[in-house]
């Protein structure tokens, strides 16, 4: 299983959280035009997501540390597609909030 830590902790979570962002645009998709091809399509990327994490989790082998900075990574990508996608508007303690959880990502990182 060493084979996994070859891709760096790093790139693995940036999969996972990507793919998850991803799966919550799907999701939303799902939200406004339920249908079977999306929700199959929310199934595949969101196993993909999980899949990513696996390496992440193994290489690092820290739960506590890598599910936070998974966390935050993911609730940012998401954040993102729905400011920048679906037109969604932040007030200043979201963005607050979102400063802060960079902070804490460098200080777990640390």
């Amino acid at each position: 299983m060493t084979f996994l830590t070859i891709v760096p902790f790093w790139v693995w979570i940036a999969v996972s959280a990507i793919f998850f962002a991803f799966g919550e645009f799907i999701s939303k998709k799902f939200a406004l035009n339920p249908g079977w091809t999306i929700f199959i399509a929310f199934l595949i990327v969101d196993l993909i997501s999980a899949s990513a994490w696996i390496p992440a989790i193994f290489e690092k082998n820290q739960l506590s540390i890598t599910g936070v900075i998974w966390s935050i990574i993911s609730l940012i990508a998401t954040v993102l597609m729905g400011i920048l996608i679906f037109n969604e508007k932040l007030s200043l303690v979201h963005l607050i909030g979102i400063f802060v959880g960079l902070i804490s990502v460098i200080l777990l990182s640390l």
